[in-house]
């Protein structure tokens, strides 16, 4: 567990709270997609399986991306290149942030050490940004120069996108978040920490859940659905599956780039989706 490292290092600026956003999604189709973690072809490919199933929805649509765009996979960069775009006609899209986005500019604000965060999957990150932090460390022997040629590599629009993504959306009866919540403490009490980072405190106490919480986080098999808990983090870069859950008419139906759920799962009944509206 990374969390309580990203304090250290002794930065004077002090990790902003995240904001947390509350929406109608009454009368929309809703697709909600899982850690992506820099793989660009597979966010395309999914995102095509999207689009053609939503031909057949009316209104405008919105997806919901549930965080970790960087680290670990081969084209971090290019991923927040694409989610800063606009969407198709016709498509809405809010990203969340993740725990990686979190360490992500928390090394490059100076409260996180680099050794850290390419523990945690940075340095692919670098080299989606052009940075080989391996060659670099035979050249330069001050850590002050490797981060200021990293901190000039990273564009600005991406790391202002980054520090505006929300931590929370929540939509009546459903709570769109990264990892989880404490599901002892109100929607508006959990910390930024939590949202980011939890598991067990989560996994083991879902039964309490007052609402539909759809999370990634926690890589597994296949999306599962455990009480009102919806995990759609099906471990993108390692398996080559991304997932995504849409929402609508109070049922939920399941896609991944290889393979369709909903016929092996069944249509799952999501009760509350109307929004609670």
């Amino acid at each position: 567990m990374i969390g309580p490292v990203i304090r250290l290092c002794g930065s004077r600026v002090a990790r902003p709270s995240r904001r947390r956003e509350t929406i109608s999604i009454s009368g929309r189709a809703v697709y909600v997609i899982g850690d992506v973690h820099g793989c660009l072809d597979e966010l395309l490919t999914l995102e095509r399986i999207i689009y053609a199933d939503a031909e057949a929805l009316p209104g405008k649509k919105l997806i919901i991306l549930l965080g970790d765009y960087v680290d670990r996979g081969p084209a971090s960069a290019q991923v927040v290149d694409h989610l800063i775009e606009s969407c198709p006609e016709g498509f809405e899209r809010l990203c969340l942030t993740g725990n990686h986005e979190m360490a992500m500019l928390d090394y490059l604000d100076g409260r996180l050490a680099l050794s850290t965060w390419l523990q945690m999957g940075g340095e692919a990150t670098l080299l989606s940004y052009g940075i080989d932090i391996e060659h670099l460390k035979l050249i330069y022997k001050s850590r002050r120069r490797l981060d200021e040629i990293i901190r000039a590599a990273i564009p600005e629009r991406h790391t202002q996108f980054l520090r505006t993504l929300p931590i929370l959306i929540a939509a009546g009866n459903f709570l769109f978040v990264h990892a989880g919540i404490r599901p002892s403490l109100s929607v508006w009490e959990q910390s930024d920490e939590d949202l980011v980072f939890i598991r067990s405190a989560f996994f083991d106490n879902s039964h309490l859940l007052e609402h539909w919480v759809i999370h990634g986080h926690t890589p597994i098999d296949k999306p599962v659905q455990v009480g009102k808990r919806f995990n759609l983090d099906t471990g993108a870069y390692f398996t080559g599956k991304l997932s995504a859950l849409r929402l609508w008419k109070q049922k939920g139906r399941v896609f991944t780039t290889s393979i369709d759920y909903a016929e092996s799962t069944g249509t799952l009944g999501l009760g509350g989706f109307a929004d609670g509206a």
